[in-house]
């Protein structure tokens, strides 16, 4: 069961999907997950979509609150949505919750130091250590979160890392990949990377997932707390689709999404190979976050 703000977008499509999806207010008695979300990606009802479809597989009942960094304006998104359904960090503040998701953003190209927001989302990710219990961050938000706490650079890759590409499970035992094969695919969109030689070696942060064609993958901090991952494993099937024929519009030099399309052909559709992977994955966090599991 997923609960999320009243009259959201989202709801009616998942419900026609056939998720159970509440409007609005925790059943009487019902105690649900509290998830916070940091949507940083430039079209928002889409990132909602995918996220929410993503907390809805579990067994759990999920509460997800979105929120916005104050100040900010917006390009892509009606203010008038952002008004009515995210609010400001400072709202929550007080409050502790069970998990946060910092999604990605499309500020690869400027220092972290550069960005706009980067002294909020940093007082956000601080934050986060003493009232949330465990914290998930996503593809720039992973490398946001990886240089923040642990000051591991990025690096712009030569060209973009772009597909579907077979991760390999470093830890199988860890409650995070319960159900899940040894090897997992991923979709990346990125332009950048971190290393695996920047890592700490004191084991206060791992990596626990790894890509011979698109490096890291995963990486976790020794309680859980903190989960990093480089890719989408939230993202449809369309998303790659919509980004790759977005980039050739603007007449940009792009190849196709690797190991996504059937037969590598864009005319043969999308292969979903990622489904079961993903919905586990994020099913064993709110597991984790439940205390059905342990890390």
């Amino acid at each position: 069961m997923l609960i999320l703000p009243a009259h959201f977008p989202a709801t009616s499509i998942l419900r026609s999907e056939g998720w159970q999806v509440l409007d609005g207010e925790s059943p009487a008695g019902l105690r649900p997950l509290r998830i916070l979300f940091l949507n940083l990606m430039p079209q928002k009802q889409v990132t909602e979509l995918d996220i929410a479809r993503a907390l809805a597989f579990s067994e759990h009942c999920v509460r997800l609150y979105p929120m916005k960094i104050s100040g900010q304006t917006y390009k892509t998104t009606p203010i008038e949505h952002m008004r009515t359904f995210y609010s400001d960090f400072e709202v929550f503040e007080p409050e502790n919750f069970d998990g946060l998701i910092i999604t990605g953003a499309p500020v690869e190209h400027l220092p972290f130091e550069e960005v706009r927001y980067w002294l909020q989302l940093c007082r956000i990710m601080d934050w986060a250590r003493s009232h949330v219990r465990s914290t998930l961050y996503i593809c720039w938000g992973a490398q946001a979160g990886l240089y923040h706490h642990y000051g591991i650079p990025k690096y712009a890759l030569p060209e973009k890392c772009f597909g579907i590409f077979r991760q390999h499970v470093l830890y199988r035992g860890l409650s995070l990949f319960q159900g899940m094969e040894p090897e997992f695919l991923m979709p990346n969109s990125r332009h950048t990377e971190v290393r695996r030689q920047d890592f700490p070696t004191n084991g206060s942060l791992c990596i626990v997932a790894e890509s011979e064609e698109s490096g890291i993958g995963v990486a976790m901090s020794r309680d859980g707390r903190e989960i990093f991952i480089v890719g989408h494993l939230e993202y449809e099937p369309q998303t790659l689709h919509n980004e790759y024929t977005r980039d050739l519009k603007k007449g940009l030099s792009i190849l196709p999404p690797l190991h996504y399309y059937r037969k590598e052909c864009p005319e043969q559709g999308v292969d979903f190979s990622w489904k079961k992977s993903a919905r586990l994955f994020y099913s064993n966090w709110l597991d984790m976050l439940s205390g059905h599991q342990t890390v």
